[in-house]
């Protein structure tokens, strides 16, 4: 059995796009017990420590997690607790360039791999009535960056590297690091 070690809608609708069926087991662990890692190490780590709190539940079957996380100069944007915080990240990344990193790992036959894949986004300058009127959809309140890329705003000018990534699950990199199992 193939398992994503996830509650995200997003990463679900992803893996579906290359693997044709798959369980959801919600990983229950404290990731506060990784904060003294940098920013840029965060997501292998959190990958790692859900795949292997669902692999001890479920051994001998195929685990993947991922954790994604948005870096503005350095500084890890989490998911804005309401919506004053989202309108304030998203006036930070406005005109700015952003990296997204995605953490995964994978523990499956006798393989474990972990892996980051980054992209690089660059944000339009956005207008505070844009600001307001995305705020007011509700859609930021759950993703980090107070951001959905694959939402129907114009947020973002360009971005480099895998659209999927910033969404949360890097399908492409996933698939060519699982090419073993066809």
């Amino acid at each position: 059995m193939f398992i994503l070690a996830s509650s995200s809608p997003r990463r679900k609708e992803l893996l579906a796009k290359i693997v044709p069926s798959f369980t959801i087991v919600v990983p229950m662990v404290d990731e506060s017990s990784l904060s003294f890692l940098s920013p840029k190490d965060l997501p292998a780590e959190e990958s790692k420590l859900k795949a292997y709190a669902v692999a001890s539940r479920y051994p001998g079957d195929e685990i993947l997690a991922c954790d994604t996380v948005v870096l503005l100069d350095g500084e890890a944007l989490g998911k804005p607790k309401d919506a004053e915080e989202a309108k304030a990240m998203l006036k930070k990344e406005s005109g700015r360039k952003q990296i997204v990193l995605s953490g995964y790992t994978y523990i499956g036959h006798g393989k474990e791999i972990t892996r980051t894949v980054k992209t690089e986004v660059f944000f339009e300058d956005l207008s505070d009535a844009l600001i307001e009127a995305y705020v007011a959809t509700g859609s930021p309140l759950d993703k980090a960056g107070a951001y959905g890329i694959q939402d129907r705003f114009p947020l973002v000018k360009e971005i480099r590297g895998s659209f999927d990534n910033v969404m949360g699950l890097p399908t492409e990199d996933i698939k060519k690091a699982l090419s073993f199992r066809e």
